[in-house]
C-alpha cells in the first residue's frame, strides 16, 4: 500500500494529538482503563476525513504507540485486542463520513468489543465473585468508554457545526 506523504504527516499529527490528550487523565480505573481528555477524537476525525482504511491503520499505529507508555500485557492475543485492535476500531468513524457522531459511536462500540472479548477472556479473575465475568466484563470496559463516548460525540458534533469537518471532508 502506497501513502501520500501528505497523508502519512496527517496521520503523525493526528497520532502525535491523540497521544498528548491520553497524557491527560483526570480519572483512572484500577485495572488500566481511564478517562482521557477527548483522546480518541483525533484518531476518530483523521478517518472521518481518509476513510475507513486509513482510519483503521492509524489506530493500530495508535495502537502501538499507547503500548510504550504503561503498556499492561499478559498474553500477546491479549496484547493484540487491549492495543493495535481496539484502537484500530476507531477507524471504523471513516464508514459515516456524513455522520460524524454515528462514526464516533462505532469507532468507540469497536473499541469496547475488544476490551470487552480482552477483559472476558484475560481479566475474569478480577470480577467479583459474585459476578459473572462478562457481566463484569461489559460494566467496567464500558463505564469508561461511555464517559469516552459522550464526551467524544460532544466535541465532534461541535467541530461539525463549525465546519471544521466537512470543510476537509
Amino acid at each position: 500500500m502506497k501513502i501520500q506523504t501528505k497523508i502519512l504527516a496527517e496521520m503523525a499529527t493526528a497520532v502525535a494529538l491523540a497521544y498528548a490528550l491520553s497524557l491527560i487523565v483526570p480519572f483512572r480505573l484500577p485495572q488500566g482503563g481511564s478517562i482521557t481528555v477527548v483522546s480518541m477524537v483525533p484518531i476518530m476525525w483523521f478517518a472521518l476525513r481518509r476513510g475507513p482504511k486509513m482510519g483503521v491503520l492509524e489506530g493500530i499505529v495508535y495502537g502501538f504507540v499507547r503500548t510504550l507508555r504503561q503498556p499492561f500485557i499478559v498474553h500477546p492475543v491479549q496484547f493484540l485486542l487491549d492495543y493495535p485492535l481496539a484502537f484500530g476500531a476507531l477507524g471504523l468513524a471513516g464508514l459515516f463520513k456524513k455522520y460524524p457522531i454515528v462514526g464516533v459511536a462505532v469507532g468507540t462500540a469497536g473499541r469496547f468489543v475488544c476490551h470487552f472479548l480482552s477483559g472476558v477472556i484475560f481479566f475474569w479473575m478480577y470480577a467479583p465473585p459474585e459476578m459473572n465475568p462478562t457481566v463484569y466484563s461489559a460494566i467496567y470496559n464500558g463505564s469508561y468508554l461511555a464517559v469516552e463516548l459522550v464526551f467524544s460525540a460532544i466535541v465532534m458534533y461541535v467541530l461539525a457545526r463549525r465546519g471544521v469537518i466537512d470543510m476537509y471532508l
